[in-house]
């Protein structure tokens, strides 16, 4: 199976676990019905503490129970066991081995590159999606694909825009997306990092601030647009999420809820976690499931 886009969502809870008033309740005329469609998967695998990005996201892109490798939920970004699984078994690399096109599409700001820089030979900083491009031997910024900041043009920090000024940004990640499924054309995977609802989710607290609440709803209607550009110029797509954060603003951190894994032109099978659904997703390349010591 070719032309798949990933959008790989970060701390976002599905929606029939948010408590009412929650960032999902709102018009989502694309967005919703999918992931309502869709599955709705375990991200805990049976371990007590909350889910991280690390574990999370390792499980989604290797099919292995990163969590369990690790003997507890671990991130935000992979340390050395997680890189090694990384390294051995992350989708991208494995499709690159077996001679597939795949490309990561989001922009990294030269700030960024500078990060990694200044930081070389300490402690890991890149997440697991651009860890497992680069292991596979991929450069971030690929050229030839449409780059889209993973803000979705929300400010990266406070003040976050006003609801009033998003419609010129609604419209261009319509066409956006559009510009995405062309391009999805041409390769067998091309996955979307977007981490930013994530770090919105950490705006939380007990008396739910809202600006966070807007700056949520704010970043779903993006990616509900985003996903009507692309599905509207026949993309396949896939949606999951890591972890819980999002979809429960009255605490900053991550939450236990369940996630969603949806997707068109794509058989989600029945997996019952993230795990589970990893596999299905390595399936859809002909990859064999890996081993139980993987």
């Amino acid at each position: 199976m070719s032309g798949i886009v990933w959008l790989a969502l970060d701390g976002v809870g599905h929606p029939q676990d948010a408590l009412g008033g929650s960032v999902w309740d709102q018009p989502l005329g694309t967005l919703r019905p999918l992931v309502d469609a869709g599955r709705c998967l375990d991200a805990t695998l049976g371990v007590p503490g909350l889910p991280q990005s690390g574990t999370g996201q390792a499980c989604w892109l290797t099919g292995s129970d990163a969590v369990a490798l690790m003997g507890e939920h671990f991130g935000p970004h992979p340390g050395p066991t997680l890189q090694r699984l990384l390294r051995s078994e992350a989708l991208p690399v494995r499709l690159a081995q077996a001679g597939a096109r795949v490309a990561l599409g989001n922009e990294y700001v030269p700030a960024y590159f500078q990060a990694l820089e200044s930081g070389a030979g300490r402690r890991n900083r890149m997440g697991c999606f651009p860890f497992a491009f680069r292991a596979a031997g991929l450069p971030l910024n690929p050229p030839g694909v449409p780059l889209l900041g993973a803000t979705l043009g929300l400010p990266y920090a406070r003040p976050w825009a006003a609801v009033g000024e998003e419609g010129a940004a609604l419209d261009a990640l319509a066409r956006h997306g559009g510009t995405l499924a062309r391009a999805a054309r041409d390769v067998d995977l091309l996955a979307l990092d977007l981490w930013f609802s994530d770090l919105l989710g950490h705006a939380g607290a007990p008396d739910v601030p809202g600006d966070a609440l807007a700056a949520g709803r704010s970043y779903l209607r993006r990616v509900d647009a985003l996903l009507s550009g692309l599905l509207g110029a026949g993309a396949r797509v896939v949606v999951s999420s890591d972890h819980g954060n999002l979809e429960d603003l009255r605490t900053k951190g991550h939450t236990p809820a369940r996630v969603p894994f949806a997707g068109a032109g794509v058989d989600l099978g029945q997996p019952r976690n993230v795990v589970e659904a990893g596999r299905v997703l390595a399936g859809w390349f002909g990859l064999p499931a890996p081993l139980p010591d993987a």
